[in-house]
């Protein structure tokens, strides 16, 4: 049916589309929340030891970022040839199946089918932009794509506190909420939610354009920002392997369960939410992005190796409030390299930054995870416990070094 034949307004459909595109990220990203402090406790009831529980659950965590990274450019090609609407919808559904997989899985082996599921499905955020630039005017898309950045943090706001809640009455309650909540917006989607790209301005599905690759290609072939590619690669990489770790490292040296874990992670979604939504644009005016991004980095490095330090669980929470600058280091060195290009190659350029940011999902804790297998039969006393903090500690060190033989010389431009 037509947007004139449906006898809808368009504006009504468009509001339509835009919710939906925004209740759709926001449940992904409160399913991804869900499972931060659940899914890596509930898999120790499948394992005999520490170190097969850490194992396990950076397996499941590893291979759903690597399913995301490889099929996001998939569904964005498969939308353009079939319409955004069907995959969409379709997708919700597999994450829906996803987490109900998880909630009544009897082995490991079916939540790592499970993950590769959700992981595939729960790619579609490529797709859900290109919905939102189909309905929106171009002086229009900046703001409709600030709606994914707004869901992406309120999602992990309240993902980790109800995955907190919930698997503390049960650890497996968590997971068919979720699937609840993912198909209930799939009929909402099925029932009221319009196509966005009509017939005649799909195009072909090439498999060029499905290759997770070409964007790091891309970002290879442009030597203008040199070092600081590898900056935000080790910046991302130790934000990654850090906290894909946390829920089993606070669960090894503090005994902390769901509801722990979940208010903490709560408190990390709020401050995320506000420093990159609020205070960021005064902090760089007052600081500028090269300075923003050396200090952010720097702190960085006394933060993580606090982390790994802290002898009692209640610490963790006055060095996360005093970390609050570490949450403006990603975005500030995304717009040093920003300004550092031309203004035809920014589409291409950001996009090989954020496919940096998915590969460092899948290298960082595969890495990281190893370490903490490997201490997680010490005592919760023992200082090697968070080796895996110091790894990321040093991973960053690495970073400001680097960084600061690039941006801390004013006299000299950064392209």
């Amino acid at each position: 049916m037509t947007h004139a034949e449906s006898g809808i307004p368009r504006a009504a459909q468009l509001r339509s589309g835009k919710w939906f595109v925004f209740v759709a990220v926001f449940i992904d990203m409160v399913g991804i929340g869900i499972a931060f402090p659940v899914l890596p406790i509930l898999v120790g009831d499948y394992t005999t030891s520490n170190s097969a529980q850490t194992h396990w659950a950076i397996a499941l965590s590893v291979i759903y970022s690597l399913m995301q990274f490889l099929c996001a450019p998939l569904l964005g090609a498969i939308s353009d040839r079939f319409g955004r609407r069907v995959v969409l919808i379709v997708a919700i559904i597999g994450l829906g199946i996803h987490y109900l997989l998880i909630a009544t899985a009897v082995s490991l082996w079916i939540m790592l089918v499970a993950r590769i599921l959700g992981g595939i499905t729960g790619a579609s955020f490529s797709v859900a932009n290109a919905y939102l630039a189909d309905i929106s005017p171009p002086e229009e898309r900046a703001k409709s794509f600030g709606l994914i950045g707004a869901a992406f943090g309120l999602g992990f706001i309240c993902g980790p506190p109800l995955g907190g809640l919930l698997g503390s009455i049960d650890l497996h309650l968590p997971f068919y909420a979720a699937a609840a909540l993912s198909l209930l917006n799939a009929l909402y989607g099925f029932f009221f939610v319009p196509e966005s790209l009509p017939p005649e301005r799909r195009g072909e599905f090439s498999l060029a354009k499905a290759n997770p690759f070409r964007a790091l290609i891309a970002l290879v072939q442009h030597q203008a920002v040199g070092s600081l590619v590898v900056v935000y690669a080790l910046f991302a990489l130790a934000h990654m392997a850090m906290i894909q770790n946390w829920t089993l490292f606070t669960h090894f040296r503090f005994g902390w369960g769901t509801l722990e874990n979940g208010f903490l992670l709560f408190f990390v979604g709020l401050i995320s939410t506000v420093v990159q939504g609020g205070l960021l644009g005064r902090l760089v005016k007052r600081f500028g992005e090269e300075r923003l991004a050396l200090t952010a980095i720097g702190s960085n490095v006394l933060v993580q190796t606090a982390y790994g330090l802290a002898p009692q669980g209640w610490m963790m929470f006055p060095i996360l409030f005093g970390s609050f600058l570490i949450f403006t280091a990603g975005p500030s060195i995304q717009g040093v390299v920003s300004k550092s290009m031309g203004p035809t190659e920014q589409g291409v350029t950001l996009g090989a930054m954020q496919s940096i940011n998915s590969l460092a999902a899948v290298v960082g804790p595969l890495i990281a995870g190893q370490i903490l297998a490997e201490v997680s039969s010490f005592p919760p006393t023992d200082i090697r416990v968070g080796a895996h903090f110091f790894f990321c500690a040093a991973l960053n060190l690495a970073a400001f070094v680097l960084a600061w033989r690039r941006l801390a010389r004013p006299s000299v431009r950064v392209a």
